[in-house]
């Protein structure tokens, strides 16, 4: 059932967060019938047409100001977001991608970059900061079939925070943040 979720993931039926909260229901099912309810209103792969195509995100940008880029974005394998004097808010959570493997380069440079991508994505963050921050929030939850998301960061007077955002966290992005640093403290189940 997971190789199939990672199919329409790839094929761009799915979204980044439809995935990660499908996988979590597929692990945690414990009869064949929740199982198969996983996946029952996924196309069959064979006659799925293929959806209308976005174009692809490769690089967002802004300079003294605010860019927030979200929805069903169309992600290639290598994206982009660069803040200048600015605030980004990248959010991946109801992305499309082609690619089980994605590359997110994030440059901030006296700026701020916030990165969102769904809990159950295998994430990488990586990167230097000079005269700024850069963090990673959340619960790792990785699965084998889970997408990767390689986030690559430059900072320099920047912050560049990751957020890997639970299913039923929502609202504005001050809220999923505090959400998010509130279950940081917790203790794992």
């Amino acid at each position: 059932m997971v190789e199939l979720l990672r199919t329409n993931l790839l094929a761009g039926r799915l979204t980044l967060d439809e995935f990660a909260e499908r996988v979590e229901l597929a692990y945690g099912a414990r009869l064949g019938g929740d199982l198969i309810k996983v996946g029952e209103d996924l196309p069959d792969v064979r006659t799925a047409q293929v959806p209308t195509r976005r174009k692809r995100a490769r690089l967002t940008v802004s300079f003294f100001g605010h860019t927030v880029r979200r929805g069903r974005v169309r992600l290639r394998r290598r994206t982009a977001a660069l803040s200048v004097f600015a605030d980004v808010d990248l959010d991946l959570r109801e992305a499309e991608i082609e690619d089980s493997r994605i590359v997110v380069t994030v440059i901030a440079i006296f700026g701020n970059v916030d990165v969102y991508l769904p809990e159950g994505v295998n994430v990488d963050v990586g990167g230097i900061t000079i005269f700024g921050h850069q963090r990673d929030w959340g619960r790792e939850t990785p699965h084998e079939t889970a997408p990767r998301v390689q986030v690559r960061a430059l900072g320099l007077f920047g912050t560049i925070d990751v957020w890997r955002v639970p299913r039923r966290v929502g609202g504005r992005y001050g809220e999923v943040i505090r959400q998010i640093k509130a279950r940081q403290g917790e203790l794992p189940p």
